[in-house]
């Protein structure tokens, strides 16, 4: 499970990536709701090595939906993403993309309390993780929007991801690709998504406790900060 991570940088979307940076800002640090690049085919007739990056919001959206829902789908179980109605329309369509992603977060409950670590790849390079996109046509007040989930496998035993989340809960990881497998990712069917849905070796990734820092106290006679 993932509700929290930093979103790549515009260099490193040109750099690692090879994608043209959205024309709009994005915050530093994404959560359910925000908006934040993915990366997709830019249309039916692409080939592979065609990429788009865009702004969606982090939480798929049906067409059927109201945006808050994206609260409960910025995540999407690879087991049931084919039946869940949130998920069903956009993987049937074979709409993958990936999320740019230089670091994720995910509690740790090893002291006997909640601890936030951050979770990245070993070698600095950014992450991308394979997801769901969907499309939402405006309604009578408002714009269309695109939005997004990032796909998640079970990670029981996996030596690191095993140590997140509360223990008797089932463990859970986003899906990382591999660079040389973002193309194929983009422009697989979906009867042909299965090898991309497995465990990232834990060996290529780090974690390192990133406990958020408490805002400072006001001092007395000094204005409130």
């Amino acid at each position: 499970m993932c509700a929290n991570y930093i979103p790549s940088t515009r260099r490193q979307l040109e750099q690692h990536f090879g994608v043209a940076p959205p024309d709009s800002e994005y915050k530093a640090e994404s959560f359910p709701g925000y908006m934040a690049p993915f990366i997709r085919t830019p249309g039916p007739d692409s080939v592979p090595g065609d990429r788009a990056c865009a702004l969606g919001m982090f939480g798929i959206v049906p067409a059927w939906a109201e945006p808050r829902l994206a609260r409960q789908t910025y995540n999407a179980r690879s087991e049931t993403a084919a039946s869940k109605p949130s998920f069903r329309s956009a993987y049937k369509r074979g709409q993958f993309c990936i999320i740019p992603v230089g670091a994720f977060y995910e509690p740790s409950y090893e002291s006997g309390r909640p601890v936030r670590h951050e979770i990245a790849a070993a070698d600095g390079a950014p992450l991308g993780i394979a997801g769901l996109w969907e499309y939402k046509p405006a309604a009578d007040s408002g714009l269309p929007l695109l939005s997004f989930s990032m796909l998640t496998v079970n990670a029981d035993g996996h030596p690191l991801m095993q140590r997140f989340h509360k223990p008797d809960d089932e463990k859970r990881m986003v899906v990382i690709l591999h660079p040389e497998q973002y193309d194929e990712w983009l422009h697989c069917k979906p009867e042909q998504s299965g090898p991309f849905l497995t465990r990232y070796p834990a060996e290529l990734l780090v974690a390192r406790p990133a406990p958020r820092q408490a805002a400072p106290k006001a001092q007395p006679g000094l204005p409130g900060l």
